[in-house]
This record gives C-alpha cells, sequence and structure tokens, in this order.
C-alpha cells in the first residue's frame, strides 16, 4: 500500500483506530525514529504486529529526533522514513509526531496493545499507565542482536574515515 493511504493525521488515525476497534480488531501502537531502517526493524515491526490485529506506527518528526538524538540526526528525513515503512506489510498506518514523546498520540489513539523494545522496563514506557488504564496490554519485544541504527553510522564512519586516510597517504 502506498505512503499516502497509511500515512495519516493524529485526527485521521484516531478516527481510523476507533473504525477498527469497532469491527473487534486489536489495534497495536509502536513507536520510534526509524532513521537508519535494517533487519531488526522488520523484525520488530513483524513481532509488534503479530500481537494484535493492526498496526500503528508512531514516527518521530525531524525536529523531535534531533532533540532527542542531536544535530546530526535524523539522516534521513521523516518523509523518507514514513515512505520506506509504508512499504512493510506489518505496517498498517504511520502517524507522524512532534512532540519528544508518544504521550499525546497514544492518549488520542488508546491502541489495545503498546509495544516497546525489551531495552524499556514498562515501568518507563510513555504511555503505558495511559495504555494499562483503558484495559489494555503493554508488551515488550526482545531486539535482533547486534542490529541499531547506531551501529550502522559507527561502522560507515570507521569504513569511510579508514578509507579516506588510506587515499590520503
Amino acid at each position: 500500500m502506498p505512503l499516502k493511504a497509511k500515512l495519516l493525521t493524529p485526527d485521521a488515525a484516531t478516527d481510523t483506530v476507533k473504525c477498527w476497534k469497532l469491527q473487534g480488531k486489536k489495534v497495536v501502537f509502536t513507536n520510534g525514529c526509524f532513521d537508519i531502517l535494517h533487519a531488526g526493524h522488520v523484525q520488530y515491526l513483524e513481532k509488534a504486529k503479530a500481537s494484535g490485529d493492526m498496526l500503528v506506527v508512531g514516527v518521530n518528526s525531524d525536529a523531535s529526533v534531533k532533540r532527542l538524538k542531536g544535530n546530526d540526526r535524523p539522516l534521513v528525513p521523516a518523509i523518507d522514513r514514513c515512505t520506506v515503512l509504508a512499504a512493510f506489510e506489518a505496517v498498517d498506518a504511520i502517524v507522524i509526531f512532534d512532540e519528544d514523546t508518544p504521550a499525546e498520540i497514544i492518549e488520542k489513539l488508546l491502541p489495545d496493545i503498546l509495544v516497546k523494545g525489551a531495552d524499556w522496563p514498562i515501568d518507563n514506557i510513555v504511555g503505558a499507565k495511559t495504555v494499562l488504564a483503558h484495559g489494555g496490554e503493554v508488551k515488550t519485544i526482545e531486539f535482533l542482536e547486534g542490529r541499531s541504527t547506531t551501529s550502522i553510522i559507527e561502522r560507515i564512519i570507521a569504513v569511510y574515515c579508514d578509507n579516506k586516510k588510506k587515499a590520503d597517504r
């Protein structure tokens, strides 16, 4: 499904989630920066989707990523990150949020299941209290070992800086 069909405004996402719930579908929500997508993201999103029927992915805006990760990030603009995410079969809807956390969008959507990586204790997951207070569940998913955007960036720097040094000799 193309990006236009999956990328929703917060209001449209809220209406879509209400519709899905009326159809008896379990709605799963997860979020992240998804700056450089890799196999770990694919596995994570597939496992998140397997927790329910419909998966909504919250994506940090460029300004939000910059505040969270520093001035050198994001490497990939939000619209491009969303375009790649929209190509994933597991992803049913995408919503960009500009805040540092997805708390507001979680409160609007009230998903049945909130999913984050297992590196987050459930007590520290933004939106967990909201979802639990409305009868939902909060789940964590183990990461694919050795896969991260940061490690990809570090490898690129190491390889290209090393090759540049060799070429300058």
